[in-house]
C-alpha cells in the first residue's frame, strides 16, 4: 500500500492536478471536454468551468485577479463579481443565415445581438515583450477545490461542502439560492452563477468518473501528456512527489490563502536573443518578477531545480523527476484513476 501523508483539514484525503506550463500547447481540449461533458443545460452557455488564457493576459474573466477575494491574515474577504461583459461568452450566432439561407458567401459567422467584448481565451497568443524577445505561454483553470475553501465559508445556506473521502467541493443545489457570496469570496472567480435556475456552479472535478477510478475529462483528454491528477496525501504518487519531493510544482497566487490544489510547473521559456542573434541565458525571457507574481517566491527554486534535473538528463545521468515529466506512459500519470470510461456502464 501506498505510503500516506496526514491531513489536519477534516478531509481524509485530497485529490490534487498538477500541469506542466512547458508542455501545455493551448489546444483548448480540456475546455472543450469539459465543455461537452458538463455545460450543455440551460443557462451554462456561457460557462467554461475549465479555460486555458494566455499569460500575461487579463485572464477569465476579465481582469479577474483585481476583484478580490479570498483570505487576508485568516479573515475571509468579499470581493466583487464579474460583470455579464467581463465573463463574455455564450453567444448566439446567425447560423441559418450562413448555412440554411442561400446567400453563400456573401455572408459570414458573426455573433448577433450586442457586440462582444470579452469571452473565454479573448487574448489569445498576444503575451508581452518585443521582438525577438516576445513571450507567452498557456494557463489551464478550473476550480482549486482549495484545502481552505474560502467559497464554503461565504455561503450562509451551508449549500457548499469539501467531500472527506477525496476533498472535493461541492454545492447541495437544493440549498444554494443564488446569493453569490461564494463567487464574491473566490479570489480565483471560478464560479458561475446560472441565471435560468438561480443558482451557482463549479467545476466538480468529474467527481462521477472518480468514483469509477476515471480520471477527470480535462486531465484524460490532454494530448500533450501535461496533466496529472491524484492523491496529493499518496507519496507515492506523481503529484506528491512533483508537490511535496521536488516541489517543482506549485500553486497560483498562494497569498490568496485558500491553499489551492491545483499545481503547476512554471514554464521555463526560450532562452533571449542578443542584439547580435546569439541565445543570452544570463536573464530569461520570461520575467522572474511576473512569474513571482503569479507563483510566489518559491518559484525560483523550482525553476532551478527544474533546470539542474534537466542538464544531469542532457549529460546523460538518470533523472526520476525528468522522466516522470516526460511521462512515458500516460498511465502512469494518474494511476489508479486510469479505468477505461468506455468499459462502464453510465447510468
Amino acid at each position: 500500500m501506498a505510503k500516506k501523508t496526514q491531513h489536519t483539514n477534516g478531509v481524509d484525503q485530497q485529490v490534487a492536478m498538477v500541469f506542466d506550463l512547458n508542455k501545455c500547447i493551448g489546444c483548448q481540449t480540456c475546455s472543450v471536454a469539459c465543455k461537452v461533458l458538463w455545460t450543455r443545460d440551460e443557462g451554462t452557455d456561457y460557462m467554461w468551468w475549465c479555460t486555458v488564457n494566455t499569460q500575461p493576459g487579463q485572464g477569465h474573466p476579465r481582469n479577474y485577479e483585481s476583484m478580490g477575494g479570498g483570505y487576508r491574515e485568516g479573515v475571509p474577504q468579499a470581493g466583487r463579481r464579474p460583470t455579464r461583459q467581463e465573463w463574455g461568452g455564450g453567444w448566439d450566432f446567425n447560423y441559418d443565415e450562413v448555412f440554411y439561407s442561400g446567400k453563400g458567401q456573401s455572408v459570414f459567422l458573426h455573433p448577433v445581438g450586442e457586440e462582444p467584448q470579452w469571452g473565454p481565451n479573448w487574448d489569445e497568443d498576444q503575451g508581452a515583450g518585443e521582438y525577438p524577445n516576445a513571450y507567452y505561454f498557456y494557463l489551464p483553470r478550473l476550480c482549486n477545490h482549495c484545502t481552505k475553501p474560502v467559497c464554503l465559508e461565504a455561503c450562509p445556506r451551508d449549500a457548499m461542502y469539501k467531500r472527506p473521502e477525496d476533498g472535493i467541493v461541492l454545492r447541495d443545489e437544493g440549498r444554494c439560492r443564488g446569493y453569490q457570496f461564494c463567487l464574491e469570496a473566490c479570489p480565483y472567480k471560478k464560479i458561475f452563477f446560472n441565471h435560468v435556475r438561480n443558482v451557482s456552479q463549479q467545476c466538480i472535478m468529474c467527481f462521477p468518473r472518480v468514483e469509477q477510478s476515471v480520471a477527470p475529462a480535462c486531465v484524460r483528454q490532454c494530448p500533450g501528456r501535461a496533466v496529472w491528477f491524484g492523491m496529493l496525501d499518496d507519496a507515492e504518487g506523481p503529484v506528491a512527489k512533483l508537490v511535496h519531493q521536488w516541489q517543482v510544482a506549485l500553486p497560483l497566487h498562494p497569498e490568496y490563502g485558500t491553499d489551492p490544489n491545483v499545481f503547476y510547473v512554471p514554464p521555463i521559456g526560450p532562452a533571449r536573443l542578443a542584439d547580435d542573434g546569439a541565445f543570452d541565458e544570463t536573464t530569461p525571457r520570461i520575467p522572474i518578477e511576473y512569474l513571482e507574481r503569479l507563483f510566489g517566491p518559491r518559484v525560483n527554486t523550482a525553476l532551478a531545480t527544474l533546470k539542474d534535473e534537466m542538464a544531469k538528463a542532457r549529460e546523460g545521468g538518470k533523472s526520476e523527476m525528468i522522466d516522470l515529466l516526460i511521462a512515458y506512459r500516460w498511465h502512469d500519470m494518474f494511476k489508479p484513476y486510469d479505468r477505461d470510461p468506455a468499459e462502464i456502464h453510465w447510468s
